[in-house]
């Protein structure tokens, strides 16, 4: 049976396409056929074949699907801002309905396991009074939780996994990222996430002075997903 999430993460630059990416080796290994969506990326490339970011790249070269970069990445801006700016500087309008369909189309290839990763953390505006959430709601998917372990990691976790269950849809899981390596008392702080974080630790994964799908891969237990 085909499983899809919605990565999320606590704050921006937590290591989400890190981990997606891992995750998704992972289920390759495990002989899961694989795909994955990045519905809008800001801080793109100029290239002969069109903008590419590189979370959006680094999440197509673990998809066994085929797919094309702009099946993965339908909506690409180049300046590194919010995506609502860039798209309002852009004169795009950037709504849950115009992301709905082609991460609908992605998740339609049926792999074994798909994933779509969103932008920042939770409450990512769009156009009008919409976030970035109302994806995940719309595609009803359990969400991932991706936590940038670091000072202040705690409240943003929990401040996260509460808009999550608000918005009425499942914690599957969370990722300790360690961003910070000298984060004081980082045991305790992992302790408290693991007490009151309402799901299971996927991995605790460290800092890697060059992580990649497959370093990141090893510290991760996709057999604790439901």
């Amino acid at each position: 049976m085909s499983r899809a999430y919605f990565i999320a993460g606590t704050d921006t630059d937590v290591g989400k396409t890190t981990v997606a990416a891992g995750l998704l080796y992972a289920a390759r290994q495990a002989g899961l056929s694989t795909v994955a969506g990045k519905p809008v990326a800001s801080g793109c490339a100029v290239t002969p074949n069109g903008l590419r970011n590189d979370d959006a790249l680094a999440l197509l070269a673990q998809c066994s699907v085929a797919v094309s970069y702009d099946e993965v990445n339908p909506v690409a801006f180049e300046p590194a801002i919010a995506p609502h700016l860039a798209a309002r500087e852009a004169g795009v309008a950037l709504t849950v309905q115009g992301l709905l369909k082609p991460m609908r189309l992605l998740l339609a290839r049926n792999a074994d396991f798909s994933l779509i990763e969103g932008a920042g953390g939770w409450r990512v505006p769009l156009a009008d009074q919409a976030n970035l959430s109302d994806l995940a709601v719309a595609l009803q998917l359990p969400v991932i939780l991706v936590v940038g372990v670091r000072l202040g990691c705690i409240n943003h976790a929990l401040l996260s996994a509460e808009a999550i269950a608000q918005d009425g849809l499942q914690l599957a899981g969370w990722v300790a990222n360690i961003v910070d390596a000298k984060t004081s008392r980082l045991e305790e702080n992992l302790a408290t996430l693991a007490e009151r974080l309402p799901a299971p630790c996927l991995g605790r994964v460290p800092r890697l002075k060059k992580p990649s799908a497959e370093g990141v891969a090893e510290y991760l237990h996709l057999e604790l997903l439901d």
